[in-house]
């Protein structure tokens, strides 16, 4: 059965590379704008789904599609991938200091000997920033890491230093609730 990773993040691919599985990667390139009146769980799953579903309909046999949208959100405001430093620094302003949540949604389509599931969800996990002066926030930004992110950090590498505590799942922030994953291709491949 081949396992296809509709993803381009280094963080998600990874985080696949856990599970000791062959895989391949087939960007999506989906559409990740924000639809109204969706809840955050529901917006998270939509993306993850529609990211999996291009890849899904491009592609035929037996096959498993992971697709994943990750986003930070803090009083109800979501935060995505910045556009810019400026957007980058405002982001980074707004969140220190504060409990801000991270969502990952997951869609894994699986079509086997002809017959088609979906298996869609999400993970939230809590993360606490400690406070970041002025100069520690354009530092990172000039690292250039900040940018392919939501909410312009990486769990993981330097500006882990930042981090004051985190609950729930690690790799919910860093992009692929990798727990979740696993609980689902078990029943369908061999693991």
């Amino acid at each position: 059965m081949k396992i296809i990773l509709a993803s381009k993040s280094p963080r998600r691919k990874e985080l696949l590379d856990l599970l000791n599985l062959p895989y391949e990667v087939i960007v999506s390139d989906a559409d990740e704008t924000l639809e109204e009146n969706l809840t955050i769980e529901e917006q998270a799953k939509k993306l993850s789904y529609q990211k999996a579903k291009i890849v899904f309909d491009k592609t035929v046999g037996d096959r498993i599609v992971i697709g994943s949208d990750t986003m930070v959100i803090k009083n109800n405001k979501i935060y995505g991938k910045p556009k810019n430093e400026e957007e980058a620094f405002q982001m980074l302003e707004e969140l220190k200091n504060a409990k801000h949540q991270v969502i990952t949604g997951l869609a894994i389509l699986v079509e086997k000997e002809g017959i088609y599931e979906e298996h869609i969800t999400y993970d939230m996990t809590e993360v606490y920033f400690k406070n970041m002066t002025k100069e520690e926030i354009k530092k990172w930004i000039q690292t250039g890491k900040a940018m392919d992110k939501a909410g312009a950090y990486a769990v993981q590498g330097e500006f882990m230093v930042f981090i004051e505590k985190i609950h729930g799942n690690y790799a919910t922030v860093m992009g692929l609730p990798i727990h979740k994953v696993y609980d689902i291709l078990k029943k369908i491949v061999q693991l």
